[in-house]
């Protein structure tokens, strides 16, 4: 096999132009469903594939993938849903045992912030709030069945969810893919600028957590002085 063969069938997982040149629309629903539904797909590019792929919907907008909206939608729609079910009933079935099988700290980080968001929003908004937060959007769902959350309150706000975050994600890149030309040669600095945004709920999470563990420490060291 020729080197640019072999080159041309080496995807990045990690890379959401490289996953959409090898896979199109299948691509999409395959990582969805596994970064909604298995533990193990926490690493995937999630936030960047949807908006990418939206980009790559705009005729003209790459040379090497052309990718028809509908079918986007679709696949995005139908991973993101399948994939939050899947992964609450394996939480429903398996219990801790399943989340304490992973060792991964950012996975464990994960299930602590979906856990706050539980006690903190409830059942309805910390569903539709996880999906816009990596690795936490992976935990909740087989946390919520670890939990016993209700199946029909589960369902309900996943759904809403998974319909807001994937197809809003997808027209925001169709429309800017629509309204800027060329917009191919910003591909990179924009997928960058995406990854950045979506990691920023976790960032500003961390931020707070260190916060208050310094709280007691402080208030500690004064009433020592006093």
């Amino acid at each position: 096999m020729a080197p640019s063969a072999v080159s041309d069938l080496a995807v990045n997982v990690l890379d959401a132009s490289s996953l959409l040149s090898a896979f199109g629309a299948l691509g999409i629903a395959v990582v969805l469903f596994a970064e909604t539904g298995l533990l193990i797909g926490f690493f995937l590019p999630g936030d960047s594939l949807l908006f990418t792929a939206g980009l790559l919907c705009v005729s003209g907008s790459s040379d090497r993938v052309h990718l028809t909206l509908w079918q986007v939608l679709l696949a995005a729609v139908g991973g993101a849903l399948i994939g939050a079910q899947v992964g609450y009933v394996l939480g429903r079935r398996g219990g801790r045992a399943l989340l304490a099988r992973y060792k991964n700290k950012s996975l464990h980080e994960g299930v602590q912030r979906a856990e706050e968001l539980l006690g903190k929003y409830g059942h309805a908004k910390a569903v539709v709030l996880a999906r816009f937060v990596p690795v936490v959007r992976t935990v909740l769902n087989p946390l919520a069945g670890v939990l016993e959350m209700p199946v029909r309150t589960f369902t309900l706000w996943q759904t809403i969810g998974g319909v807001v975050w994937a197809v809003g994600l997808v027209l925001a890149g169709y429309g800017l893919g629509s309204s800027v030309p060329n917009v191919d040669t910003y591909l990179l600095p924009i997928v960058a600028l995406v990854v950045l945004v979506s990691l920023l709920p976790i960032a500003i999470e961390v931020y707070r957590s260190r916060q208050r563990r310094q709280r007691p420490k402080s208030g500690a060291h004064r009433r020592e002085e006093s």
